[in-house]
């Protein structure tokens, strides 16, 4: 398969194209037309501020995207992906009641009935079928919103794009949903060959039954387009003959599907029409304007997002992405680009695409791309501050303009690593997410000075701490002053922050002189090695501490006089805490279980359903084991005395392919050389039906 030269570059506008979507047409979600309107207007630019409300924020059609596409990662780099496997990374990836989906009420929400039905051990197709769920829930709109990753992997293959989008629409969704799901994938797959808005709609057609609704539907719009040039007219037509009120449920997928068709056939290649038109009309707005979005963003490159008004600048990369892996959680375009390529590629036969600048975090390689990084603000610098994007070694590096930058005047300019302050104001869904970034890991940055600059710098790397008032606090490593022409690389061992998470890092700059005016480069920024950190509770009544560890169980209050206390009711409940990242690592701490089937420590946790536990049991064993989606495997196992009420002190520790276990001077230890082994993850504390606590865990290198 011939990938296209752009392949990378594509995805990024994709993806790009997506987040505009989403976020424009977030803070009117279910408005009608008329409502629109009235309120508002047609729908030029983003309207967050108008309606007080944040522009960047948790949603079902980001996180769901980008991380059912996972399942690839998790069960096979194959054409093959089934149903069933990624139904299985669903009750990995998803917390119950707050994370990913709208969580409705059964019949109510089509995603969390079908999440329910997986629960209780109804696989996926069947856990979305008509003959489960009925046809109304069926055939609402989730299947379709979830499937751009899908067509992102699958370029110029549109059988392969629709393939798979419909096994992952099934595990929801059923009927005309499923269609709807393949042909907007098929087109999307397409649309890295093709800017034909025909071609590509006859592509779709080609994957679906022609007599289906969603045929007959975009034979309907494709006749009423050709005969009204106001896209107006159109709309009204598909308000009379598709609206909301000739199908049932809350979203039905119709009614949408034909106002996204509408749209890129009024404006295939206007970026900033199409949005306009997809939004100003009302209903499903951010599902229908993300997808619209993503479409044209593989379709017509990076050059068709920017031909418009600024459409990145304030988003600047950013993606929240809620889910039981709380180290994905806080992320940007630039990394899925670079994840989505990467699956496309292996899926095709390649290879793998190297990892920018040797593996940094933030490396900046795409046009124009900020991965998050904004001026920080202050009083006395919020407009001497500029960023931006620039051509540097023959790469791409983020560039810091500043102008008039005197003495003891600060230019922050910092990329969040942990949740923001504006979660408190969002709405429907939670962030789940854990820092990024943590103390004891090595921060690196590469830095430039442009040779025209005027005065020198004092450059220092920052981090931003929440702090007993939940409030931002700055941290400042080490100053290095750079003249004009100059470079450094900033170094610093990240300082114990006393258990609060670290919510920011970045560049700090002040004027070393009477002014400076110029431009700074930052090549890459970077942290390494295993962190060196004592997880407890800060001093202060303050929540994002606690808000830092993935909650996967029934009950974790800051409340109790323990740091950390959980209770799960049914099942197993487990807390995690860490990243991906986490490789070879040490956990230690003493852990008491009040009541419970057994309970302990997880580590390399990669999700509700992926980790090693150590644990003790109440009828009196000590046990390694690995969990793997519905399957728990003792690795190891030895007789112990588990009281309950009584202080266990626990060390685990995960090198290589050993997992060392020791409870209270009895060890255990075992090699895991299995296909099915966890090479990194989190560190956690689980119980199963009842209730467990510790008051610090210390996590260090091993």
């Amino acid at each position: 398969m011939q990938l296209p030269n752009d392949y990378l570059e594509r995805v990024y506008a994709g993806v790009l194209g997506k987040l505009v979507g989403v976020y424009l047409g977030r803070p009117f979600e279910g408005w009608t037309y008329q409502k629109i309107m009235e309120e508002l207007g047609p729908i030029e630019y983003y309207v967050h501020e108008r309606l007080n409300q944040p522009l960047v924020v948790t949603d079902d059609d980001v996180a769901g995207t980008f991380t059912f596409v996972r399942a690839l990662e998790d069960y096979g780099i194959k054409k093959d992906l089934s149903a069933k496997e990624i139904g299985k990374a669903w009750l990995n990836y998803i917390v119950e009641e707050r994370a990913i989906l709208w969580w409705g009420g059964n019949g109510n929400s089509t995603e969390h009935t079908a999440w329910l039905n997986l629960k209780k051990g109804v696989p996926a197709p069947a856990s979305g079928s008509i003959a489960t769920n009925g046809q109304a829930v069926a055939e609402q709109i989730g299947a379709q919103i979830f499937i751009d990753g899908w067509a992102m992997v699958a370029p110029n293959q549109p059988e392969l794009a629709a393939k798979l989008a419909e096994q992952a629409g099934k595990v929801s969704h059923d009927g005309e949903s499923v269609y709807a799901a393949m042909l907007w994938a098929a087109m999307e797959a397409e649309a890295f060959g093709s800017a034909d808005i025909d071609h590509l709609l006859d592509t779709g057609l080609a994957q679906i039954p022609r007599n289906s609704l969603i045929a007959k539907l975009i034979a309907d719009v494709r006749a009423w387009h050709k005969a009204h040039p106001d896209w107006r007219d159109t709309r009204q037509k598909i308000q009379d003959n598709y609206g909301y009120d000739k199908y049932p449920g809350n979203c039905h997928v119709v009614p949408n599907h034909a106002l996204m068709i509408m749209s890129v056939l009024y404006a295939p290649h206007d970026f900033q029409k199409a949005q306009m038109i997809v939004n100003t009309s009302g209903w499903d707005t951010d599902c229908n304007a993300g997808n619209v979005g993503c479409l044209l963003g593989i379709m017509n490159g990076l050059e068709g997002l920017e031909e418009g008004p600024d459409w990145r600048g304030p988003i600047a990369d950013r993606m929240l992405i809620s889910s039981a892996d709380g180290g994905n959680s806080i992320n940007d375009a630039v990394r899925q680009a670079y994840f989505l390529t990467n699956l496309g590629l292996e899926l095709s036969g390649g290879q793998a695409l190297d990892a920018p600048k040797s593996g940094a975090q933030f490396h900046f390689s795409l046009p124009g791309s900020q991965q998050g990084f904004r001026p920080q603000p202050s009083i006395d610098a919020s407009k001497t501050v500029r960023i931006g994007n620039a051509e540097f070694e023959g790469s791409w590096a983020l560039a810091i303009d500043y102008e008039a930058l005197g003495p003891g005047q600060v230019a922050g300019v910092t990329t969040p690593t942990f949740s923001p302050r504006e979660m408190l104001d969002m709405r429907t869904y939670d962030l789940m997410a854990t820092p990024l970034v943590y103390p004891g890991q090595v921060v690196k940055a590469r830095v430039s000075a442009d040779g025209s600059n005027k005065g020198s710098v004092d450059v220092r790397l920052r981090i931003r701490v929440y702090n007993e008032r939940d409030e931002l606090t700055d941290i400042d490593g080490e100053i290095v002053n750079i003249a004009a022409g100059s470079e450094a690389v900033l170094e610093w061992t990240l300082p114990d922050t006393g258990g609060q998470p670290i919510a920011e890092i970045g560049i700090a700059i002040t004027g070393s002189g009477k002014r400076a005016d110029g431009r700074l480069l930052v090549d890459y920024l970077r942290w390494d090695g295993a962190p060196d950190l004592i997880l407890r509770r800060p001093t202060g009544d303050c929540d994002f501490w606690r808000m830092s560890w993935v909650n996967g169980a029934s009950f974790f209050s800051k409340r109790f006089p323990q740091a950390f206390r959980i209770a799960q009711n049914r099942g197993e409940g487990i807390i995690i805490h860490g990243t991906r990242q986490w490789t070879d690592y040490e956990a230690s701490g003493d852990v008491m279980m009040h009541l419970g089937n057994y309970g302990g420590m997880a580590v390399r946790a990669q999700g509700l359903r992926r980790f090693y536990g150590a644990r003790v049991t109440r009828d009196g064993k000590m046990q390694i084991v690995r969990v793997r989606d519905e399957e728990t495997q003792v690795l190891a196992e030895t007789a112990f005395a588990t009281e309950f009420e009584k202080p266990i002190s626990m060390r685990v520790s995960a090198k290589g392919n050993r997992i060392s276990f020791k409870a209270n001077g009895t060890s255990l230890s075992v090699e895991d050389d299995s296909r099915e082994a966890f090479a990194d993850g989190g560190v956690g504390l689980l119980v199963h039906e009842g209730a467990l606590s510790s008051n610090e865990i210390r996590i260090g290198a091993v």
